[in-house]
Parts: C-alpha cells; structure tokens; sequence
C-alpha cells in the first residue's frame, strides 16, 4: 500500500511543499503592471457598466479604455512605489480598494472628493455600520487573495542608476501606451468623456487617490486660522423699536427627501402630526448639496449654490458667526458627527455621550433627546437667541434605528444595513417610519416652544439632503451635484411662528402660505433668518429673504 501511494504521481505533501517553496521573483515594474491589470479588471465593475452602455459590442472602446485605466494606474503607481515599500503599498492599495469597490457595487456611490471628504469626517458611530458582512467578504476576496499571492514574490534589487533608468522607460512605455489609445479611438473616448465626464470618479483607485490629493491641497489652502469676516457691517434695527427677545429654532434634517414627506402630499402620512399644526410647508426646495459636507457650509454661506465657491464658503465666516457679532445669542445642538465647521468658535453641544436610558438604549441617541433642557437654555436675560438643533433623521444605511420601536408602522421594515439584502418595499417602509420619527420630534419642539415664556418663538425646519432608496440601483447619497438625481436634491422645508411672533414681526401668514407653493432652495436660507432677527447688512439680499415681501411693515427692508 505504502509502495503505490510513494509511486503516485502525485502527493499532497509534494504539492504543499512546492507551494511553500514557490518565491518567484519579480521586478517592481511587474508587479506595478499586475496591479494595474488587476484593479482594471477586478475592480471596475461599476465604471465598465457605465461605460459600456450596449455591452462589449463596443469592443474597440472597451481595448482603448483598457489601455487608458491600465496605463494611468501604471503611471501612478511607477512614480510612487519603490522596491523597499512596495508590497506595503500595494497592500494598503488593495485593502482601500476593495472597501471602495464594495460601497461603489452595493450603494451606487461615486468617489469624488465630496464623498471622500465624507468619509474621512465621519465619525465612529456612522462608520461601524456599514462594516458589514459583505464588506468583509469582498476584504477576504479582493484584498486578501491577492495580497497573500504579492507577499510569496521577491523583488528585485537593482543599483540606483539602473533602476531610475528602467523606472524612466516604463514610464514613458506606459505613457505612449495610453497616447496610442487614446488616438485610436479618439472620437469614441472624447464623447464619451465629454458626456459622461463623471465617470472618472468611478476609475478605482484612480478615483480616490486623484481625491484625496485635491483635498489635500484645499486643506492646506484653507489652513488660515482664522476664518474670514462675512458681512462686518450687520447690526440689529428692530422694525418699530423696542420687542420681546425672539427665538428661532433652527432645526436641520439629516437625508429627509421631499418626495416621502407627507405634507408634499406624499401617498403615505408621513408627517400626521405637523399637519396638526399651523405650519407653513415650502413644498419645493432644493438642496444645496447631495451631502451634509457640502449642504451645512453653503447653506449657512451669503455665496450658496448660485455663487457656489468651495473654497470661499469654507473659509469664510457663517450666517451663525454674523448673528453673534450682530447680539444674537447662538447654540449649536448636535445629534451628528458636528458642524462642518460652520459653528466653528461658537457654543456647541453635543448629546452623543447622553446616558438617557429612554433615547439612548442603542448605538446613538434617538432625535428627541435634544429637545432635553429646551426651556432652560432659552434664557430670555440674553436678548434674541438662535438654537440649532442638527438631527440624526435618515441617515442610512440603518433607517431602522433612527426611530423607538413604537414608530415601526410601515411593515415589514428592512432591518439590514446592507441594503441590497432587502427589497425595496422594506427599505422604503424603514425609511417612512424614521420620517414619522422626525414629524414627531418637530411637533413636540413647536410644543415645547409655544410653553416658553418670555419669548416670541418660532422654528424653521429644513433637510440638509435628500436620499437614494434604490431608484435606478442607488443608494444613500452623495452623487456629483451635476449628476445627483431629484431624489437627493429635492428636501421638505418649513415654518411655524407663534401668534406673538406673527404679531411683532407684522408677518402677513396667508402670504406665506401662498410664496411657499414656488421654488426655494438652501440659498434662501441666509437672508430670510437674517430678516428674523432684524438683522441689516448689505449681504442680506432681500429677493432671497422668503418672508420680506409677506412683512407689512418691512417688506422694503
């Protein structure tokens, strides 16, 4: 027995000897050129899909932009790998990639800097729930294969001189490679690029790499350490003189969109008990960005969307730092991952270390605990005072948490943060629940300031963004603004003012209610609170103040 097994041609003990023997040796040039093949072809899925719109029918487009994706990632790793870290960086590479791949295939996401901006200031308690499962299986498969494999090979050691030669030459081998098809099929690639130019943020990771270098020169370009002044002339001329101290509850919604909001008539109630209430609805706004680190610093800026200007908008000062200089009493109220900056110097509080046993049983607290000690930060000693408060909403992929259990109507709820586990039906049904979760929160905060004495109040609703729930295989948000669907860009917006705010500010409702059926956007915002709180600048632009031309007295203001 023993004869005929050591006669067989082959063993298992042979075969794992000679895998545990098996060190080829490669140049640093070839492993680039493996890479390059091996993230065009494995990890671009979602940009061939894009671009081959009639299949590999379109086979001489599909070589040229082979060359072209094979040949810019050669390029870019050739200048920046060397022999003593290169299996080190082509790791990391490996394992960034494929997280990249896997949000790109599940959620329809695009990596520009705007999203790679979100990712890098998000916090921990957004991040962790999207390390899923599936997440993990594509690690093991994209990453963990393949850098097992890269970690078996030797590299070859050269001399320096030689080895900047050979560097030099494969550079410039793979830069005519990428002249040559692109000339090729010149007219097939320049169309498509000129039509569908968005489609290099799906090149990976060309596409992050390209974004975390921009984002790296806007940092250091906006490293100023202070922020520049906005509207140095504002000053508070109460119309009529002497008023009560007002205060405006600014609440900012977090991936509500318009088109699941009950009072745009929406074929769900989703928002019953604002409906209760006697409130202005502004059925349709847009949004200034298809994510928070874009919409917060522009709708807070005099530039917004019309004059959009990233670099302007973020280091210049925010509508929150005019109203204080003006004697406006600002708070920041935060059940999200900050700012963005635009409270920067300012009183902030965040409500994520809350140990209230009723709203924070799970990973994050529930919306309503920052209506906790609303009466007792409304001091009316400190004349006028605004209070934002920025919700957790929508924000996904976990809808299913953003609300008590005693909001889960909509059956059967997706309870899954892998979205593509669900249908679609699930996901929407989750989705509504935390509307209903967030109508809630908004009635009890009218409630709770219409007790407040000594004040005349009001609130001022509006969502940061909208989100994706799988229409044309989307998902979440924070597509390209040129290219973002309706879906993220159209947010509910609205208003309720007490009677003795109505009162003072001379406020004509029924005309309100009658502008709020036309067009606003984020770029409203600025002026409008500006004119709440009679605040006069040349920056005020009264065509965007929404209220101005429904004030009797003041409408010239």
């Amino acid at each position: 027995m023993s004869s005929v097994a050591s006669s067989a041609p082959f063993s298992l003990s042979g075969a794992s000897s000679r895998v545990r023997q098996w060190r080829p040796t490669v140049t640093v040039e070839a492993l680039v050129m493996l890479a390059s093949g091996y993230f065009a072809l494995a990890c671009n899925l979602p940009f061939w899909g894009a671009a081959l719109e009639h299949g590999w029918e379109q086979w001489r487009l599909a070589l040229a932009l082979f060359a072209l994706v094979f040949g810019v990632h050669s390029v870019l790793l050739g200048v920046v790998l060397a022999r003593p870290w290169a299996k080190a960086g082509l790791t990391t590479l490996l394992i960034v990639t494929a997280c990249a791949t896997y949000y790109m295939q599940s959620y329809g996401v695009y990596l520009d800097a705007d999203m790679l901006r979100n990712v890098l200031r998000t916090d921990w308690a957004e991040s962790r729930e999207l390390l899923t499962p599936g997440l993990g299986l594509y690690l093991l498969v994209y990453a963990g294969v393949p850098s097992a494999l890269l970690w078996r090979v030797k590299v070859v050691r050269r001399p320096v001189g030689q080895a900047l030669m050979v560097r030099a030459g494969f550079l410039l081998l793979m830069w005519v490679l990428m002249m040559v098809a692109a000339a090729l099929s010149f007219k097939d690639v320049s169309s498509l690029m000129r039509n569908q130019h968005e489609l290099r943020y799906l090149v990976t990771p060309g596409n992050y790499l390209y974004g975390l270098g921009n984002l790296a020169l806007a940092q250091h370009a906006q490293s100023e350490p202070h922020l520049l002044p906005v509207a140095e002339d504002a000053r508070q001329v109460p119309e009529g003189g002497t008023r009560k101290p007002r205060l405006l509850l600014l609440v900012l919604g977090e991936t509500v969109r318009a088109q699941n909001w009950g009072l745009n008539g929406y074929r769900r109630q989703t928002t019953p008990e604002l409906a209760r209430h006697d409130v202005v609805n502004f059925s349709q706004t847009r949004a200034c960005g298809s994510s928070t680190e874009v919409s917060l610093p522009c709708m807070f800026s005099p530039y917004g969307r019309q004059h959009y200007d990233e670099d302007r908008i973020r280091s210049h000062e925010s509508l929150l730092h005019v109203l204080q200089r003006a004697g406006v009493d600002v708070l920041w109220r935060d059940n999200q991952s900050g700012c963005k900056g635009v409270c920067d110097g300012l009183k902030f509080e965040s409500v994520a270390a809350s140990t209230d046993p009723g709203l924070c049983d799970g990973p994050r607290c529930f919306d309503e605990i920052l209506l906790e000690n609303l009466s007792t930060e409304a001091d009316p000693g400190s004349g006028d005072k605004l209070i934002v408060l920025h919700m957790l909403g929508n924000h996904g992929p976990s809808y299913f948490q953003r609300y008590p259990s005693t909001f889960r109507r909509f059956l059967p709820a997706c309870e899954n943060a892998e979205l593509g586990r669900c249908s679609r039906e699930e996901i929407v049904n989750a989705y509504d629940n935390a509307v209903l979760y967030t109508d809630h929160v908004l009635a009890q905060a009218i409630a709770r300031l219409g007790e407040i004495e000594g004040y005349d109040p009001a609130l001022l609703y509006v969502s940061d963004h909208g989100e994706s729930l799988g229409e044309n295989g989307l998902y979440l948000h924070g597509m390209p603004y040129a290219i973002a669907p309706q879906e993220q860009l159209r947010v509910p917006m609205l208003m309720w003012f007490s009677p003795r705010f109505v009162a003072a500010a001379d406020i004509n409702l029924s005309c309100v209610r009658e502008s709020a059926t036309q067009p606003a956007s984020h770029d409203n915002l600025f002026s409008t609170v500006l004119g709440l709180f009679d605040v006069q600048t040349a920056a005020r632009v009264p065509e965007l103040d929404l209220l101005a031309a429904c004030r009797t007295a003041g409408a010239s203001r």
